[in-house]
């Protein structure tokens, strides 16, 4: 019966993952003369580098932070177009509007929640023809699984648009074996450190690129716009040792020391918690195989950092069948995503619904069920024995 596979506490769908060595770094932080714009968060930057192969990392507040500058970077304002998916969270698009610029999306993949790039290739045919071309795309790595990059890369040579890729889920995950991050197919690539995802600083973000003027820029932008670099004054006839310019409007979009140290102690088990997350999801295969339901597809060549594990199924109506019984029984779940253009505040910019109809309808027909590396197979087990108890007819 699954009144015998029922724990007392309630299983959420992710949670953060912390050792005694992560709080033993931030201690030590905490009783060093630094707490902020000390030397943990160019240390946490390089350790970045190093695991995702780019040559540069600028650590944020947030991956929302991350977006920001990133496109104005990219000189996105007004006037200019931002593609992106509408299977996301929201500041993948709210990033365009921050910049005064006008946004619009690309359907998905069906079967992957991926940005479609037969629909990309469809709409950026069109697009030229209307002369409404976007400045950026920002592909999403849903649920850590990289969208296809070379693909895309291709289009934007072709059709002369910047690639940002948001990999808010996907730190610790392999396109064709090139880490994603290492930005081989895109300007910029965006990371998120939230507490639900791969690895955590509390909040934060990163943006990693090739590009030392990109780099150079998103570091001013982060604080304030403002330079210390003797070399980069605008000014040079005053030589006082003490000055800083500021030289563009900028924001204080930083990373604190304490965050950072909690980043670098996370970052040396990343490769365990990306693989303790791909063996929980083949678990999960496993143990649907004879139930109407399926996991959301990975494509060939891409290993996934896994952040959600997506249950897929036919129907609309049991959606919330499915929410309503997991959480009497103590497991929570979750819809990633709301189609963006549906949101209220996007309806009222003239989005409507079928405007999109992969993302609806891929939205209506998913849950996201636990994934963390502390879930038990005892755990896994008795989520998957629930849906044995749910009557969805």
């Amino acid at each position: 019966m699954i009144e015998g596979k029922i724990a007392k506490d309630f299983i959420p769908y992710g949670k953060q993952n912390i050792n005694e060595e992560d709080i033993a770094h931030v201690v030590n932080v905490l009783q060093s003369k630094f707490l902020t714009q000390g030397p943990k968060v160019p240390a946490f930057e390089e350790e970045i580098c190093k695991k995702v192969k780019s040559k540069y990392a600028i650590a944020t507040n947030s991956a929302t932070s991350s977006l920001h500058i990133a496109c104005l970077s990219l000189g996105l304002s007004v006037n200019d177009i931002l593609w992106t998916s509408p299977i996301t969270f929201v500041a993948s698009a709210n990033c365009a509007l921050y910049c005064g610029a006008k946004i619009d999306f690309v359907d998905i993949d069906y079967e992957t929640g991926l940005m479609c790039t037969k629909s990309l290739e469809k709409k950026l045919i069109q697009a030229e023809k209307d002369g409404n071309l976007p400045k950026i795309v920002v592909p999403v790595h849903l649920s850590g699984t990289s969208c296809d990059m070379k693909l895309i890369y291709r289009l934007s040579v072709k059709y002369g648009f910047s690639i940002i890729e948001d990999a808010s889920h996907a730190i610790g995950g392999k396109y064709f074996n090139e880490p994603v991050g290492s930005c081989k197919y895109s300007d910029i690539a965006i990371f998120s450190f939230h507490p639900v995802k791969i690895i955590t600083t509390g909040e934060g973000g990163v943006c990693t690129t090739n590009s030392e003027d990109l780099a150079n820029i998103m570091r001013e932008l982060r604080s304030h716009g403002i330079t210390k670099d003797r070399n980069k004054f605008l000014n040079k006839e005053n030589n006082q040792k003490w000055r800083y310019e500021q030289q563009r409007l900028g924001f204080n979009y930083r990373l604190t020391d304490i965050s950072a140290a909690l980043g670098i102690s996370q970052l040396k088990r990343l490769e365990n918690i990306v693989f303790e997350r791909n063996k929980i999801f083949k678990n999960y295969i496993n143990l649907i195989m004879n139930k109407p339901f399926k996991m959301n597809k990975i494509p060939e060549g891409i290993y996934s950092s896994l952040h959600l594990a997506i249950l897929r199924f036919e129907y609309f109506e049991w959606q919330e069948i499915l929410y309503e019984n997991f959480r009497k029984y103590g497991v929570g779940t979750q819809v990633h995503y709301m189609p963006v253009h549906l949101q209220p505040f996007y309806k009222k910019l003239g989005f409507k619904e079928k405007d999109f109809p992969n993302a609806e309808n891929f939205s209506k027909t998913i849950l996201s069920i636990p994934l963390y590396p502390e879930l038990t197979n005892f755990d896994q087990e008795r989520i998957c024995e629930i849906l044995n108890f749910i009557r969805l007819n």
